[in-house]
C-alpha cells in the first residue's frame, strides 16, 4: 500500500514529470561497491589523462636544451659553410636601418600573409608632432586563388590594388610601395625577393624560386591601368619590429605569433656571412618556423604534433611552427580529444562525424572556452556538455598553451636585444616570465606591435626612400 500511495501522490504533485520507482536490492553494500569502482574508474582515467598532458609540460632544463639547440642553428645559418644545409635559414632582409623620424610622405603598402589580403594608404609626416595615418581595405584570398597558378594570383592582388586605388581616388599617383610577403624569401636586395617555399596553406605554381617583386610588377603591367614604385618587399615580422621601433628606437627585435610565427632582429654585418661588407648592421629575418626539421626537436614533439604534422599540405617542414603557432593549436587540441574520445575518457568512446573533421576546431576556439563562452562552441561541434572538463583542463590548466608560450620563450631567449616586441595572446604572462628565467642577464621589455605588417611595410619603404635619396 505504501509504495501504491507514494507513487499516486507524487504523480499527483508533478502532474508533468513521468517517476518510475525502482526497488533497490542490498542498495548499502552492492551500492558502496558501484560507488568505488567508478571512483577508481575516474581515478585511474585521471591518471592516464595526467601522464598523456605531461609529456606538454617542459622542464626549465628541457627549455634551456632547446634554446641551445636554437642558437646553434641560429649560427649555422649565418654562416656561408653552413647556410645552405641550415633549417633556421637567418635571411639577410637588406633593412639596415630603423627609422630615425625624418620619414615623410605618402606611401602604399601590400600585407599577404594569409587567407586576407589587404592594400593600406599610410601617410607619414615627420617633424615636431609626427604623425602616421593609415586607411586599408581588405580583401579575400580564395583557396582556389591560393593553390592555383601564380599568374591567378598576382592577378587577384593587382585587381585589388586597382580597386583600392579608385576607392582611395589616387589612381594617377605613382606611389612608393612596399610588399609585405610573409613566406620565406632570400633577399638579393631591398626590392627582390626569391620565394624559397609556400607556407600557412599556400601552393601557387611557377612561384617558389621566382622573384615575387618581379612577379608584381609583371601583375601589374598586364593590367595596364597604373604604376607604382616597388622599393621593399618585406617580412610581416620585420614590419612588426619597425612599427615599434619608430616609437621606440630600442626596440631590435620582432616577433610573430599569430597564424604563423616568426622572428628576426638587428644583427652585426660582420657575423653575417651571405651578405659582403662588415660595418654597420642589418635585420635577420630568422625563418624560425623551420626550427626542428633536421630532428633536433623529436625528444619533445607529441603524438599530436606528429599526427598535426603527418596530415599538413608540407609534412615534415615547418615543425617548430606547427608546435606553437595559431594556424595548428586548434588542431593538436581535436587530436588531443579524439585521442581521449578512442581510450573512453570522453562520449563514452564515441567519436562523432562532426569532431573527425580536420581543422574543425579553431584555434580561436581555446580563446573563447578561456572567456567562458565555450557554450555555443560546444553546440556548433555537436560534442556533449561533458568534453568541457577535458577542455578547461588543457586550456585553463595550461596544458597546450604552456608550452606554446615556452618554446616560443626559448626562441625570444636566444637572440639578446635590450627590447623585444610581441604580438601576444593570452599566454604572454608565462611567456615573460619565462625569458626571464631563461635570459636572466636580459633585461626584456615587451611591446605590442600595432599593425605592423602593415604600417612597418610603409615605415621600411620611407626608411628605404630616404637611404636611396642621400646615396643619389
Amino acid at each position: 500500500r505504501y509504495a501504491r500511495r507514494l507513487h499516486k501522490t507524487t504523480r499527483r504533485l508533478v502532474p508533468d514529470s513521468e517517476v518510475r520507482f525502482l526497488l533497490s536490492e542490498s542498495g548499502s553494500g552492492k551500492g558502496a561497491a558501484m560507488v568505488t569502482a567508478v571512483a577508481y574508474r575516474l581515478s585511474e582515467q585521471h591518471r592516464l589523462i595526467d601522464e598523456t598532458l605531461a609529456e606538454f609540460k617542459l622542464t626549465h632544463e628541457q627549455l634551456l636544451q632547446v634554446k641551445k639547440r636554437m642558437r646553434a642553428e641560429m649560427e649555422a645559418g649565418l654562416k656561408k659553410k653552413t647556410h645552405e644545409t641550415a633549417k633556421v635559414k637567418m635571411l639577410p632582409t637588406f633593412v639596415r636601418s630603423t627609422p630615425d623620424g625624418t620619414e615623410n610622405g605618402d606611401f602604399l603598402a601590400l600585407d599577404l600573409g594569409g587567407t586576407n589580403f589587404r592594400v593600406l594608404l599610410v601617410k607619414i609626416r615627420s617633424g615636431k608632432r609626427r604623425t602616421v595615418e593609415m586607411h586599408n581595405k581588405i580583401y579575400a584570398i580564395p583557396i582556389e586563388v591560393m593553390q592555383g597558378t601564380g599568374e591567378e594570383l598576382f592577378d587577384h592582388i593587382v585587381t585589388c590594388i586597382s580597386d583600392f586605388l579608385d576607392y582611395m581616388g589616387i589612381k594617377g599617383a605613382r606611389l612608393p610601395l612596399g610588399f609585405t610577403f610573409s613566406f620565406p624569401c632570400k633577399q638579393t636586395s631591398l626590392d627582390a625577393g626569391i620565394l624559397l617555399n609556400w607556407t600557412k596553406g599556400f601552393k601557387a605554381t611557377d612561384c617558389e624560386g621566382e622573384d615575387v617583386v618581379y612577379l608584381l610588377r609583371e601583375g601589374i603591367k598586364r593590367r595596364e591601368e597604373f604604376d607604382l614604385d616597388v622599393v621593399a618587399v618585406v617580412n610581416d615580422t620585420v614590419g612588426t619590429m619597425m612599427t615599434c621601433a619608430y616609437e621606440d628606437p630600442n626596440c631590435e627585435i620582432g616577433l610573430i605569433v599569430g597564424t604563423g610565427s616568426n622572428a628576426c632582429y638587428m644583427e652585426e654585418m660582420r657575423n653575417i656571412e651571405m651578405v659582403d661588407g662588415e660595418q654597420g648592421r642589418m635585420c635577420v629575418n630568422t625563418e624560425w618556423g623551420a626550427f626542428g626539421d633536421n630532428g633536433c626537436l623529436d625528444d619533445i614533439r607529441t603524438i599530436y604534433d606528429k599526427a598535426v604534422d603527418d596530415f599538413s599540405l608540407n609534412a615534415g617542414k615547418q615543425r617548430y611552427e606547427k608546435m606553437i603557432s595559431g594556424m595548428y593549436l586548434g588542431e593538436i587540441v581535436r587530436n588531443i580529444l579524439i585521442d581521449f574520445t578512442k581510450r573512453g575518457f570522453l562520449f563514452r568512446g564515441q567519436i562523432s562525424e562532426t569532431l573527425k573533421t580536420r581543422h574543425i576546431f579553431e584555434t580561436k576556439f581555446l580563446s573563447q572556452i578561456e572567456r567562458d563562452s565555450w557554450r555555443a562552441l560546444l553546440t556548433s561541434l555537436v560534442i556533449v556538455l561533458v568534453s568541457v572538463i577535458l577542455v578547461i583542463t588543457l586550456v585553463k590548466g595550461d596544458a597546450v598553451q604552456m608550452p606554446v608560450a615556452l618554446l616560443h620563450s626559448t626562441g625570444a631567449a636566444a637572440p639578446s636585444s635590450p627590447t623585444t616586441l610581441v604580438s601576444f595572446h593570452s599566454f604572454s604572462r608565462i611567456m615573460h616570465q619565462t625569458v626571464k628565467d631563461l635570459a636572466p642577464n636580459c633585461d626584456v621589455t615587451f611591446l605590442l606591435s600595432e599593425d605592423g605588417s602593415g604600417k612597418g611595410a610603409a615605415l621600411i619603404t620611407a626608411v628605404g626612400c630616404r637611404l636611396r635619396e642621400a646615396e643619389q
